[in-house]
């Protein structure tokens, strides 16, 4: 292959490296004592959230109308964030138990 045809293939393909989406993360939130650590996390769009249970009690992560994860003592249960907003969550046992998810778009 000449010179000229790898750097013409070099040039088409730079481009192509600013268009590649982000890759996804996965966020961790403890669940301990009653409490989920951090109350607060900022994700995007086809991030992922593990919520760690290190209680002794079952919990769920409840956004009203979205999704609902159990998450039995010590164990853990992750949700894909599918579209972009504000999620208020909270426990269906402990309903005093909340966070928040911010999502935003890629």
């Amino acid at each position: 292959m000449s010179p000229h045809r790898i750097l013409a293939a070099v040039l088409v393909s730079i481009p192509a490296l600013y268009t590649m989406p982000a890759p996804a993360e996965t966020f961790r939130v403890t669940i301990d004592r009653l409490d989920y650590t951090p109350a607060e996390v900022k994700a995007k769009v086809g991030d992922t959230i593990e919520f760690i249970n290190q209680d002794i009690l079952a919990h769920t992560a409840t956004v009203r109308g979205d999704w609902d994860v159990m998450i039995p003592p010590k164990k853990s249960a992750s949700v894909v964030m599918r579209k972009a907003g504000d999620l208020e969550y909270y426990c269906r046992f402990h309903p005093n138990m909340k966070g928040r998810i911010s999502v935003s778009a890629n």
